[in-house]
């Protein structure tokens, strides 16, 4: 017996096999969750379809999670075809790519309402949708980034973004707890490679930052991210919520030399 047996989860986000949310599917899966899984587009499309085979998926549907009516019609599909479910995973976020570079204040109108609006509005829009569906004592799990917590160099207006996606968790777990004993919770990982993270300038050295100051000295991966979704889905967190989880090998606690790292 997994600690998911007899679950249902709905996992919105999956890009590839190297996505985050690839490998919070893959955990829930191993755990025993039933998934469905939902994703943006017919580029997607292609590489999500032999995912969802491979993980024994039945429920796998596209939507344009910036377009109420298509949301709409999916959880439509979603009370027909896949019924109530315990688990939704929001792994979606978005920035233009000339928005993650250079200075912030040099972000155009359009990049930063379009960032918030499928970083963040995504997730309420995800949530009230769900809630009607989700059973009692059910988990959201959204995924952050510490660039929401701290400035870090070229994630700009997405920092913002996830700033922004935190507050939104304890929004709305306050406003679910209350209606359905529905935890919100979020997952702050390290820098993974992931297609998402390719477009911000200098990833690579964010990614060697880890190796050098974080207390355990070595980088995240994306099961470490699925272990902590399994976690915070079971029943071990049923009183867990609003929280923002790291999983960073403890980068966030250190300061300006790290651990270990002595001032000249």
């Amino acid at each position: 017996m997994g600690l998911l047996t007899g679950k249902k989860a709905l996992i919105f986000g999956i890009a590839n096999d190297k996505s985050i949310a690839y490998g919070i599917a893959r955990n829930l899966k191993q755990h025993g969750a039933e998934l469905g899984l939902s994703y943006a587009g017919s580029v997607l499309e292609k590489r999500v379809k032999p995912i969802a085979d491979d993980l024994g998926v039945k429920f796998c549907e596209e939507c344009d999670l910036t377009d109420d009516a298509a949301i709409e019609t999916l959880f439509g599909k979603v009370k027909k075809d896949f019924g109530q479910f315990d688990i939704l995973v929001h792994s979606v976020a978005f920035a233009p790519k000339e928005a993650l570079a250079g200075r912030y204040i040099e972000t155009a109108r359009d990049a930063f309402l379009t960032t918030m609006n499928i970083s963040v509005y995504t997730l309420i829009a995800v949530a009230k949708h769900a809630e009607p569906l989700m059973k009692e004592n059910s988990s959201i799990i959204t995924m952050t980034y510490y660039g929401g917590e701290k400035v870090v160099q070229n994630y700009n207006v997405m920092g913002v973004a996830k700033s922004a996606l935190d507050s939104t968790v304890r929004y709305l777990a306050v406003d679910l707890g209350a209606s359905k004993s529905i935890r919100v919770n979020a997952i702050s990982a390290g820098p993974v490679k992931t297609l998402a993270a390719s477009g911000v300038s200098g990833f690579r050295s964010i990614l060697s930052v880890i190796g050098e100051s974080a207390p355990l000295r070595r980088p995240i991966d994306i099961d470490d991210c699925g272990g902590a979704a399994v976690y915070l889905a079971s029943d071990l967190a049923k009183n867990v919520t609003g929280e923002v989880l790291h999983v960073d090998s403890g980068f966030n606690i250190v300061g300006l030399f790290g651990v270990g790292n002595k001032a000249e």
